[in-house]
C-alpha cells in the first residue's frame, strides 16, 4: 500500500480515547464498513468456499457464557451452508486469516491506516501494527460466543445486525491467572465465567457502523439479537504481544513434558533463551505450514491431541 495515498477515515473514535485509553482499555468506535461488498453474505459464502477448512470454525450458538469447551455442540452443515442459512442455522462461525486475500488485506490496512493517522502516525508500521490479520464472523439470531480471550489487539466492527459485546478487565489476573492465560493462548480460548466478574465488565451494544476496541487478552463474551449478525475483527500484534505469545507457546510445550514454567517476565534472562530457541525452531517449521495437512500435524505435535478440536465433526 502506498503510504502517501489518501485514506478516508474508516475507523473513528473519540480523540481522548485514542490518546488516553489505547491500548490499555476498551472504548467505543465508529466505522464506515457496513454495506461494503466484501462484507455481504454472498461474498462471505464465496470466501468460505475458498478458505482451507482449518481456517474456518463454527459451533452451535446455543451455548452458555461459561461454556465447557469439551461440551460445545457442533452444527451438521458444511461451511458454505452455514453462511447461506445463517438466519436459521443456529450457529456462530469465524473465518480466519482473511487477509490472505489481497482484497481483504487492503480493507484491513486501510482501516488501520486511518487509526494510525488519527494517532499521529503516517503508516501502520509507524504505529506498531504488525502481523495484521482479519477474522470474519457470521452468527445466527440469539447466539452466544462463550467467554474467552484472544492473543492479539482488535478493533471489532459490527457490519450487520445487533450484538452485545461484553469485555472484562483482567489486568490483575483475578479472572484468569497466568496459567489460564497461557492455556487460552495455546490450547483453548474459553475461560470460566461467573457473575462475580460483572463489576469488571463493560458492555457495548452494537449496531451497523458501531464497534469497540478489545485490548490484548481481555476476556469477553458476545451475544446476538433477533437477526443474523456479520462482524469482523481487525487484529494486529505488536512486538511485545508477539514476544508474550511466543513465551506462552514454549512454556506450554515444556509444561506438557512435566517441566513447570514461570510466567513471562519472572526470569527475563531465561525468557531470552526460551525465545531464541522457540523462534529458531519456528523459522524451520514455518515453510511447512503452507500445507493444511502439515499445519494439522504441527499443531498435533506441538499442542497435543486436542489441538485440532475445531475441525471435529458435529
Amino acid at each position: 500500500m502506498n503510504a502517501a495515498s489518501s485514506i478516508a477515515p474508516v475507523i473513528t473514535a473519540d480523540n481522548e480515547s485514542l490518546k488516553r485509553d489505547f491500548p490499555l482499555k476498551p472504548f467505543a468506535i465508529k466505522h464506515k464498513l457496513a454495506g461494503h461488498p466484501l462484507l455481504t453474505l454472498p461474498r462471505i459464502a464465496q470466501l468460505a468456499a475458498e478458505l482451507p477448512r482449518d481456517q474456518i470454525e463454527y459451533w452451535s450458538g446455543n451455548a452458555a457464557i461459561s461454556q465447557d469447551p469439551d461440551k460445545v455442540k457442533g452444527v451438521d452443515l458444511d461451511p458454505v451452508e452455514v453462511v447461506n442459512r445463517i438466519q436459521t442455522a443456529g450457529a456462530w462461525m469465524v473465518l480466519k486469516r482473511v487477509e490472505k486475500s489481497p482484497e481483504y488485506r487492503q480493507l484491513l490496512e486501510d482501516a488501520l491506516t486511518s487509526v494510525a493517522r488519527a494517532r499521529g502516525f503516517r503508516t501502520v508500521k509507524d504505529a506498531g501494527f504488525e502481523q495484521i490479520e482479519g477474522f470474519m464472523f457470521v452468527s445466527s439470531p440469539n447466539s452466544t460466543t462463550p467467554f474467552h480471550m484472544d492473543a492479539e489487539d482488535n478493533f471489532f466492527v459490527q457490519i450487520h445486525g445487533e450484538k452485545t459485546f461484553a469485555i472484562y478487565d483482567n489486568r490483575d489476573g483475578a479472572i484468569a491467572d497466568d496459567a489460564q492465560v497461557e492455556y487460552s493462548t495455546v490450547k483453548h480460548r474459553n475461560v470460566p465465567y461467573n457473575d462475580s466478574f460483572k463489576p469488571r465488565g463493560i458492555e457495548f451494544h452494537l449496531f451497523d457502523g458501531d464497534g469497540c476496541y478489545v485490548p490484548y487478552q481481555w476476556p469477553h463474551w458476545v451475544k446476538t439479537a433477533d437477526t443474523y449478525s456479520i462482524s469482523m475483527a481487525i487484529t494486529w500484534k505488536t512486538k511485545e504481544v508477539r514476544r508474550m505469545n511466543d513465551l506462552h507457546r514454549i512454556n506450554a510445550m515444556l509444561r506438557d513434558y512435566s517441566l513447570p514454567q514461570a510466567a513471562p517476565g519472572t526470569n527475563p534472562r531465561l525468557d531470552t533463551v526460551k525465545l531464541a530457541v522457540y523462534r529458531t525452531a519456528a523459522a524451520i517449521v514455518e515453510p511447512l505450514r503452507g500445507s493444511e495437512t502439515m499445519r494439522r500435524i504441527i499443531r498435533r505435535i506441538a499442542l497435543g491431541k486436542n489441538a485440532n478440536y475445531y475441525l471435529k465433526k458435529a
